[in-house]
């Protein structure tokens, strides 16, 4: 089937070939929807890493492999005849639309705050539609998010309906608050790790709240503070080096004044 130039179509070939019962891949047949959840989360994670060092040469390639995933659900669906590759397309396009009246309708809104209440009202109206159960304006937050992403949805679901400091001040008060129940729980004279932990989640939880208020992303801004490290650390390392040295043969008061080095060579 090599050729030149290939459509969906083809990839949705390409994937049925590999799926195939006498004439498919080895591996690709012992999948199944659990275990592809791993190499899904991992092309996401790729698609973020590259367009973070902006390699955009590269990210034909890693969208392709995280569109891969797609229609692997898709095989797998089909071979249950649950559903296929055109469902999906059919329920993200229906999704975007209803979503959207107000480029595919003839509903207008005064703002952008006021499209976003559009947004969130309108989903909220899918989870209800989805689980007649549902009670809770926290329902169906998935499980399996990053801790960091989790939070961070937690606190918008909750904003959605109210539940949200107006301003910036409280938010700011809340971190110092939890930092010092922190340090009350590890001054304790007996020390009990689950209410230390308790606490540390207590200041994470905290602290996503303070990076949303600023309407940043805490992945993002995280992923932002490892890189800035991690370049920094290098360069240390790097400086170490040019001396005949190296992190296990320094003090900290020497690596100390390689990282002021570093910091101050960033301006």
């Amino acid at each position: 089937m090599k050729q030149e130039h290939y459509s969906l179509e083809d990839l949705l070939a390409i994937m049925a070939a590999l799926r195939d019962p006498e004439h498919g891949c080895p591996w690709d047949l012992k999948q199944d929807f659990s275990s592809i959840v791993p190499h899904t989360l991992e092309e996401a994670y790729e698609v973020a890493d590259t367009i973070a060092r902006e390699a955009w040469h590269e990210l034909p390639g890693e969208l392709g492999d995280l569109l891969f995933q797609v229609v692997f659900y898709a095989r797998l669906g089909e071979e249950r005849s649950s559903f296929n590759f055109h469902d999906v397309v059919q329920a993200i396009s229906t999704k975007l639309v209803s979503r959207h009246p107000h480029v595919f309708g003839d509903v207008r809104f005064d703002d952008e705050a006021a499209i976003k209440a559009n947004w969130e009202a309108t989903k909220a109206k899918e989870r209800r539609a989805r689980d007649q159960a549902a009670t809770s304006a926290l329902d169906d937050i998935p499980l399996a998010l990053p801790a960091l992403s989790r939070a961070n949805k937690i606190q918008k679901r909750c904003a959605a309906v109210g539940f949200d400091w107006g301003e910036l001040p409280p938010v700011v008060d809340k971190i110092r608050e939890e930092l010092d129940e922190v340090m009350e729980e590890v001054n304790q004279p007996e020390r009990d790790d689950d209410r230390i932990a308790d606490e540390l989640g207590d200041l994470l939880f905290a602290t996503v709240n303070l990076v949303r208020h600023l309407k940043q992303e805490p992945e993002a801004v995280l992923r932002r503070a490892n890189a800035k490290f991690e370049r920094r650390f290098r360069a240390v390392e790097q400086l170490l080096a040019a001396d005949g040295k190296d992190c296990t043969s320094s003090s900290l008061a020497e690596m100390d004044d390689c990282w002021r080095r570093v910091k101050q060579s960033e301006g």
